[in-house]
């Protein structure tokens, strides 16, 4: 039987010198493109180089190294097809059965802040042709890309004299998810260094995921889940103590992300429950802030998220563990806030927000296909940009920009009640806007009296407004747009509310 052949060409060396000794051990032949060979020959592996197979030595400063026929040829050489045993046998092909091979660091020269003519040259090609080459003919050849498969494959050519055919299949399939990783890495590196198109989505998107956490489950136990990030993306958060997340505490994470990202202009606070906020504050201090959006709906609170826009202290972190909560999120923590809560609350996630993005896009799976959409916050209101009805309450305007970036972080139909820069009352995910109305206006009781009110889009009816009148209110902002607008105004001038219409709808579904 003819002496099986292994190309090995690898820029992580990790682990590659007892895996490739390992080889030989089993009669492998080992062919390799030169800084892999000098590392293995200097380990004392026997290795020939590529250029021994090819004739050419390696050019173009190291451009071109495997990328010829004597070495593709043989990676794609139908052992069954007789056309192509017979071109191996006229050309001199040397046919090769396994390619060990992983790519140029790309994303970590993206990570160092390479400059374009480095991130270049870390775009590998002639290894993501081989692997590709090997992966599309994986009954013949096995390809690997993973140092985590070395001693897999050794055991089972021991002790099965080959590598499966289902072994072969499982690492093609991991093959082209590695070169399609690979290539969405540098798809998303060269858009930061090369001009986009301009337009408003791009036609094609590379999406390629790979999981960063497993988790024990997802919203319920019986359904698996992990979370998944993507190729060239700065990590949104780190943990520093507490117990592992769950898929409902990262879910809840986003919506605190969220809401600190749209408040970080202020001291706040927002306190998170089911991806919903049920408090949201702005004070002098993160102890403040907490305080006050606690107070809004201390009973939903228990067990919630909570959110601060600033470095969370001992006094607020004193707070904190009077209660039960899952998670914090800020963007930092004295030392001694972090060392309390966890003798105080060991369980407790404490998470630090680093201000990144996982991307400016907002995906959706459905049945259909995947939703795509610009995940932006429309302009902030402006008291001189909009409509004013009645007498303009620029003393409440701050109240105002409360409430609107609260029913902001709402899902719809919602509406946020405000008074001194806390929410009072919230309705939200309602089917009917006057519900949310009247909820938020049960939950807000005597506070309403004065405050004000934000609804995330448009009053079809008057309703809601004669609610609003009944409980005090003194300004409401909302976008306008409905067919009945004129009913609307006409109502808030005889309430004697005051009402903002900014032209900008806030929907969340």
């Amino acid at each position: 039987m003819p002496r099986k052949r292994a190309l090995v060409s690898v820029y992580d060396k990790e682990g590659i010198v007892d895996f490739a000794k390992g080889l030989v051990e089993l009669g492998y032949e080992l062919v390799s493109s030169s800084g892999t060979a000098k590392h293995l020959a200097a380990s004392g592996v026997s290795v020939k180089e590529v250029a021994d197979l090819t004739g050419y030595p390696h050019m173009l400063g190291g451009r071109v190294k495997t990328l010829h026929p004597s070495i593709i040829g043989g990676i794609l050489a139908r052992r069954h097809f007789q056309e192509d045993l017979n071109d191996v046998e006229t050309f001199n092909i040397p046919l090769i059965d396994m390619v060990i091979c992983n790519l140029y660091p790309f994303e970590r020269a993206w990570e160092e802040g390479a400059d374009l003519e480095n991130l270049l040259e870390n775009i590998d090609i002639g290894g993501v042709t081989l692997i590709r080459a090997a992966a599309k003919n994986y009954h013949q050849v096995v390809c690997v890309v993973d140092k985590a498969d070395y001693n897999r494959i050794l055991k089972e050519i021991n002790d099965e004299g080959n590598v499966t055919l289902k072994t072969r299949g499982e690492l093609a399939l991991k093959a082209f998810s590695y070169t399609s990783w690979y290539d969405t890495a540098i798809y998303r590196g060269l858009m930061s260094q090369i001009a986009a198109i301009d337009e408003e989505l791009p036609e094609m998107i590379p999406l390629s995921l790979r999981r960063d956490i497993s988790l024990r489950y997802g919203e319920n136990p019986h359904q698996k889940a992990g979370l998944y990030t993507i190729p060239i993306a700065d990590k949104a958060w780190i943990q520093l103590s507490g117990k592992p997340l769950s898929y409902n505490n990262i879910l809840d994470m986003d919506c605190a992300f969220r809401a600190i990202s749209i408040l970080q202009q202020d001291c706040a606070c927002v306190i998170i429950k089911h991806t919903t906020p049920c408090g949201v504050a702005v004070g002098e201090t993160t102890q403040q802030a907490y305080k006050k959006a606690l107070a809004c709906d201390p009973v939903s609170a228990f067990g919630g998220i909570i959110g601060f826009s600033r470095k969370v202290d001992l006094a607020t972190a004193k707070e904190l563990a009077e209660k039960f909560v899952e998670v914090v999120v800020a963007p930092g923590y004295e030392q001694e806030a972090v060392e309390y809560i966890k003798e105080k609350r060991e369980n407790t996630r404490l998470i630090e927000w680093k201000g990144q993005r996982f991307m400016p896009l907002q995906l959706t799976g459905t049945w259909s296909g995947i939703l795509v959409q610009e995940d932006k916050l429309p302009p902030l209101p402006d008291p001189n940009a909009g409509e004013w009805v009645g007498k303009p309450r620029l003393d409440l305007w701050d109240d105002l920009i409360t409430a609107w970036k609260s029913v902001y972080l709402c899902k719809s139909n919602a509406i946020a009640i405000v008074k001194d820069l806390a929410t009072v009352g919230l309705g939200s995910g309602f089917t009917s806007r006057v519900d949310a109305v009247k909820w938020a206006i049960n939950q807000a009781g005597e506070k309403a009296l004065g405050a004000v009110l934000a609804s995330d889009a448009f009053f079809p009816f008057p309703d809601s407004v004669e609610y609003a009148k009944e409980a005090g209110i003194a300004v409401i902002i909302q976008p306008g747009g409905s067919v009945n607008d004129h009913k609307v105004k006409e109502a808030a001038m005889k309430a004697g509310i005051s009402m903002f219409l900014s032209g900008w709808r806030t929907f969340r579904h």
